[in-house]
This record gives C-alpha cells, sequence and structure tokens, in this order.
C-alpha cells in the first residue's frame, strides 16, 4: 500500500525513516539539544543525509509527569522550524495534540500531521479533513484500556482510523502508531511491539515508535535514554521484520545500518485437499492438521521466520473440479533464501507430505505457491512472480488480504483486482 502526505507517496514495501526532531527543554532523551533554529535545522540535515525521509518536529514532551505546554508556547517552538525545513521541501511532520498547532503547521507547508492523542479532539479532525487538505496523518493510542492490551489497541485504532475516514479524511493518508510506552507498563508496551503484525492486519501503514523508550532500558539494563540507539534500532529491525512500513527513529544512521539485515518477506500460499489420515467426518480437522505439519516445516528452513498466517478457507475446486474440497490459507514469511532456491525448499516439503503430480491442478496432499516475493519478478518455465493467478483466486484472495489488505504485488498490482463473484474457488472461513 501507500501513504498519501500531500506530494509525498511512500511506498509500504519499503522501510520510512521518519527522523525525531524535539525542539523543547525537557524531552526523556534529547531534551534542549535543538532549541536554536540554526542547531534544529542543522540536525535535520544530518538525519537527511543519514536517510531520513521524513523529520517530525515537536515541541511538547510526552514523556511521563512532563509539564503541558502552552499553545503559545508550542507555536513559538515549532514554527521557526517548520517553516525553515517546509521552505527547503522538505517532508516535514508536526507531532502536536493541538488543532491550532497543526492548522498554522499545515499553512506552513507540513505535510503530515502526527497526534499523539488520536485524533480525539473534534477540532484536530476538523483541522485534517478540510476540504483540499492533504496531509497524511498519524493516529496514535494514548488511552486507559481495560483487558487485553492487543484487543484494546487495535479496537481503538480501528475506530479512530474510521471516524477520520468518515470525517473526510481519505484511507491512503492515515498511519497508525500502536503507541508504545503511551498509558501502557513496559510488559504491555512488549506484548504490543512483538505484536506489530496483528496491527497490519487493519490496512494501514503502521509506525513504530520506539526509539529509546523505557521498555528498552528495562530489557537490556540501559538506564540513559540517549545511550539505546544500539538497541532501538534492534527493535526497528523486528518491527520491519513484522511488516512496519514507517520507522520514527532519533538515531537515523544508527537504524538505517540495522536495517541492511532486513530479510525479504514471502507470501506463500498453501493448500490441501487430500487427508491421509481421517476418520470418516473429520477431514477438515485432517487437512488443518497437514497444512499445520507444512508450516512447522518451513518454520525449520534455514534464515526464515513465519511472521504471520491467515485463517483457514475451506474452498471449492479449481480448474479441475472433479476432486473433494480444499483448506488454504496464507502464510508470509522474512527469508533469506533466494526465489529459485526457495522453490526447491517447498517441492521438499511438499513430497515430504506425499505430494504427487499425476493430474494438473488434480488431488494434493499439500501444494505451497509462492505468491509474491518482496519487489522481485520473474517469468520463467521453473517460476512466475508475482503468482500470476493470484487475483483469479478466491481461496488465495480472502486470506491473503486477512493478514495484509491493500497489499501491492511485486508488478505494482494489487491483490484483489478480480470481483468476488467471478473469481474461482469460492471460500468460507473454517
Amino acid at each position: 500500500m501507500f501513504w498519501k502526505c500531500k506530494t509525498y507517496q511512500f511506498d509500504s514495501r519499503m522501510p520510512v525513516y521518519m527522523g525525531i526532531l524535539n525542539v523543547t527543554p525537557d524531552s526523556f532523551s534529547d531534551g534542549g539539544s535543538y532549541v536554536t533554529i540554526k542547531d534544529a535545522v542543522a540536525q535535520a540535515h544530518r538525519m537527511i543525509d543519514e536517510g531520513a525521509h521524513i523529520i517530525d518536529v515537536g515541541g511538547e514532551s510526552t514523556r511521563p509527569g512532563s509539564t503541558p505546554v502552552e499553545i503559545e508556547e508550542e507555536l513559538k517552538r515549532v514554527m521557526p522550524v517548520v517553516r525553515a525545513l517546509a521552505s527547503e521541501g522538505l517532508c516535514v511532520s508536526i507531532d502536536t495534540r493541538h488543532a491550532e498547532v497543526a492548522a498554522a503547521a499545515i499553512a506552513a507547508g507540513v505535510s503530515i500531521v502526527n497526534d499523539v492523542s488520536g485524533f480525539e479532539d473534534p477540532a484536530m479532525v476538523d483541522v485534517v479533513s478540510k476540504p483540499g487538505c492533504k496531509v497524511g496523518v498519524v493516529v496514535v493510542h494514548n488511552q486507559p484500556h481495560e483487558g487485553d492490551i492487543v484487543d484494546a489497541v487495535y479496537d481503538y485504532l480501528q475506530t479512530r482510523a474510521s471516524a477520520l475516514e468518515a470525517a473526510g479524511v481519505g484511507h491512503d493518508r492515515i498511519c497508525i502508531d500502536p503507541g508504545p510506552g503511551f498509558c501502557k507498563d513496559n510488559r504491555e508496551t512488549k506484548d504490543v511491539v512483538r505484536n506489530f503484525c496483528v496491527f497490519e492486519h487493519l490496512g494501514y501503514p503502521v509506525m513504530c515508535a520506539v526509539s529509546r523508550k523505557r521498555y528498552i532500558g528495562e530489557m537490556t539494563g540501559i538506564k540513559e535514554a540517549s545511550m539505546r540507539d544500539e538497541a532501538s534500532a534492534e527493535e526497528a529491525l523486528l518491527a520491519a521484520e513484522a511488516g512496519v512500513t514507517i520507522l520514527r527513529v532519533h538515531n537515523v544512521a544508527a537504524t538505517v545500518e540495522k536495517l541492511k539485515n532486513l530479510r525479504p518477506y514471502v507470501f506463500l500460499g498453501l493448500g490441501c485437499n487430500v487427508a491421509l489420515v481421517a476418520n470418516p467426518g473429520e477431514e477438515i480437522e485432517a487437512k488443518k492438521a497437514q497444512l499445520n505439519l507444512a508450516i512447522e516445516e518451513i518454520l525449520m528452513l534455514p534464515d526464515t521466520e513465519v511472521i504471520d498466517v491467515a485463517p483457514f478457507y475451506e474452498s471449492q475446486p479449481a480448474y479441475y473440479e472433479e476432486q473433494e474440497t480444499f483448506i488454504n490459507t496464507v502464510v508470509l514469511i522474512r527469508t533469506g533464501i533466494p526465489p529459485k532456491e526457495l522453490l526447491d525448499y517447498l517441492h521438499a516439503i511438499e513430497n515430504s507430505l506425499g505430494r504427487v503430480r499425476q493430474i494438473p491442478n488434480g488431488p494434493r496432499t499439500c501444494d505451497i505457491d509462492i505468491l509474491d516475493y518482496q519487489l522481485y519478478t520473474a517469468n520463467t518455465p521453473e517460476l512466475t512472480l508475482p503468482h500470476p493467478r493470484i487475483s483469479e483466486r478466491d481461496f488465495v484472495v480472502k486470506p491473503f488480504e486477512d493478514i495484509r489488505p491493500n497489499h501491492i504485488l511485486a508488478n505494482n498490482k494489487q491483490v484483489a483486482t478480480v470481483p468476488e463473484d467471478k473469481r474461482l474457488g469460492s471460500s468460507k472461513r473454517v
């Protein structure tokens, strides 16, 4: 998917770096470092040189126990810097919870409004939904909650993003931030960041804003926030492998260097309609079990991690219709294995589970297709990527969109380009 922010468009298939520029005297790790316009602009230029795509300017500390800043004081802090950077054509974000500050920053040329209060204030919604306004928005979870933290954050972000869309903010302008550290203790924050892939199911770009946070200090024993950059970069890598698009960081260079280790994502389509061992009436569960065995073998591949697994679907057979119904799912992995070598590994897994190839598109104990390999296209007798039949197969489109709505394939096409009633292999979740 793409995140549209005025004249900028960010591709979620590659990391996007947002450099933090706090023009405050009391931010938790860099307060007072960039309070002059000259120092702030110089730091922004350093971050751009290091690989930042966006500069996020903030004039009010959000650390626990910080003193709220009057609007006039916040404007005094941020506006000279915002004007200077926007006048240079940089992509500037304003980190604020005040509608007056957001409006002034938009007028000065910012491309993004990053609201730590989740656009709870109707005045903030009014600012970003005015006719002709095209700024990107970041919706942050920063609310008290009950029950499971991941479910609470998911539901909140879905509600707030839907409210923005209802007010006229385009879906493609919205980014969501699960808000690590905000209204969360260290354990809850870790639960959130270890489940970043869940928030990808909402179909918006997801932001990782964990840089120098307290939970990193607790995990590493590093008490000084400014000394947590290496650990923060490692957390950013984990978040990117989970699918996070926007990485909001203090140390851009360290994060860019760490993300050189980011492995390509690969979507796999799995199917089974021959149950090797099943009592009468238990065929569906037996087919699910065989796909789970395949997933276990995928987990054992070298330099590979399973990131997400879609729900199972029972699907009508396609192409060759005289056979039993299938169970299908889609699996997202990160792997260092090249495409053709990966195909050989997957064929070996199929063979280990009794796959035979006597009838084209016929019955099978296990079928594993490479659907999409990150930004890689191929058209050879052995391998075509992206898989040429993704969009026409209901049993692929539905589970694919469960885990990555609005995904753009390596050939720059969307997954769901064929209407549901025109697809083959109609499916229902089981």
